[in-house]
């Protein structure tokens, strides 16, 4: 059996990890944050929009223990996608607050519950779960999201993790052509095709 070591690690990085996804809004105006980037939409502000309400869902409604607020349905098909976007009338700060409530929430939950407990996922094709399976999932499609978060907002202005500040321009455009060049060479002779 997993012990309450592997519990709160896992919580805390789960922790860490919604942190580091609200950062990606910092300095950001409003259109920026809500900008679809890529052809299906994707924007920094849906994904905290989406991560707040499944982990409000994961946390709540699957031990049994709903969110306070109000949730649509997960099983309302006019309601698939609306949690990847927000609308002109919802703030930065509604959005943002709702993540934070329902971090304060799920954090409950996953204290007063052992790694063990059961839950039920409806929407899984095996929906009998563990404490323990919803933390890892939580935590793989928060991470996830943070990643996919990365990648916009350094498409937006430049910004990451990384330590990007410390190179110039020049440096970074010298990168990019590199790897551009050995892009172009490896499709020229064939390399990496399967088969």
């Amino acid at each position: 059996m997993i012990d309450d070591g592997a519990k709160e690690h896992l919580h805390g990085d789960l922790r860490e990890i919604r942190e580091v996804l609200l950062q990606k809004l910092e300095g950001l105006g409003e259109y920026e944050i809500r900008r679809p980037l890529t052809r299906t939409g994707t924007n920094l502000l849906g994904l905290v929009k989406h991560l707040a309400l499944w982990e409000s869902r994961y946390f709540g409604e699957v031990f049994d223990r709903p969110f306070p607020e109000p949730l649509p349905r997960w099983d309302d098909l006019g309601q698939r996608g609306t949690d990847l976007w927000a609308t002109e009338q919802e703030t930065r700060e509604e959005i943002a607050g709702r993540y934070r409530r329902a971090w304060t929430h799920s954090d409950a939950t996953i204290a007063a519950l052992a790694l063990d407990s059961p839950g039920h996922v409806p929407w899984w094709p095996r929906p009998r779960v563990t404490l323990f399976a919803v933390l890892v999932h939580m935590l793989t499609e928060t991470s996830r999201h943070a990643g996919h978060a990365d990648i916009l907002r350094e498409q937006l202005d430049g910004w990451t993790e990384a330590a990007i500040g410390e190179r110039d321009e020049a440096f970074w455009a010298a990168r990019r052509d590199r790897i551009e060049r050995a892009a172009v060479k490896a499709a020229r002779t064939g390399r990496g095709h399967d088969g």
